[in-house]
């Protein structure tokens, strides 16, 4: 009876330093996102060649798509992203600007867990438009447009060089959502 208990203790013991040797697992941990710095902001009224003005933070870089064009690609210095401008001397009614301009927003759906309009007015009364906020993972989050509703139509669409990932931009959206208001509000043309 002693040698059987012997024999239970001893295989118990070898059982236990076996099951402690194992090194233990590890448990991978969630993906994390770097902080993002956000730049102080500054605003000057841009003038452009094609006769609208805007106020601009500092960190909107504008550029010329082509020459004789007045579409612009506004870069986001230090945000990776860029606001793609279409500028467009309307010769037809207004309804078939504001249809395409809704139609691309639409396009999104898909992926959009939801679409947020805002209506928006320039400071002088002389443009309103609309601001649309697309909320999920889209490859646009923000489209608007905006026009004197008889000759001039702008249209705007934001753009990140990232994966859509929007919990993880949503930081940025809403630093650069600021700056498109104030885009919208303070659009004029000096022409």
């Amino acid at each position: 009876m002693i040698k059987n208990y012997l024999w239970s203790v001893m295989l118990l013991l070898i059982m236990l330093s076996v099951s402690c040797t194992q090194k233990q697992k590890n448990i991978p941990k969630p993906p994390t996102y770097l902080r993002v710095e956000l730049p102080a902001k500054t605003y000057e009224t841009y003038r452009d060649d094609c006769g609208y003005e805007f106020l601009s933070p500092n960190y909107f870089k504008v550029g010329s798509v082509a020459p004789n064009n007045c579409n612009r690609d506004i870069v986001f210095t230090g945000l990776n992203g860029a606001l793609h401008l279409s500028v467009i001397e309307m010769d037809t009614n207004l309804s078939a600007y504001v249809d395409y301009a809704i139609d691309k927003v639409d396009e999104h759906k898909i992926k959009a867990t939801a679409i947020h309009d805002y209506t928006i007015q320039s400071e002088d009364g002389t443009f309103g438009g609309t601001l649309f906020e697309l909320q999920g993972n889209v490859a646009s989050p923000f489209q608007f447009y905006t026009t004197d509703s008889l000759n001039h139509f702008i249209g705007g669409v934001v753009y990140f060089n990232t994966r859509p990932n929007y919990d993880s931009i949503r930081p940025v959206l809403d630093f650069v959502k600021e700056d498109l208001e104030k885009f919208m509000e303070s659009i004029r043309w000096v022409k």
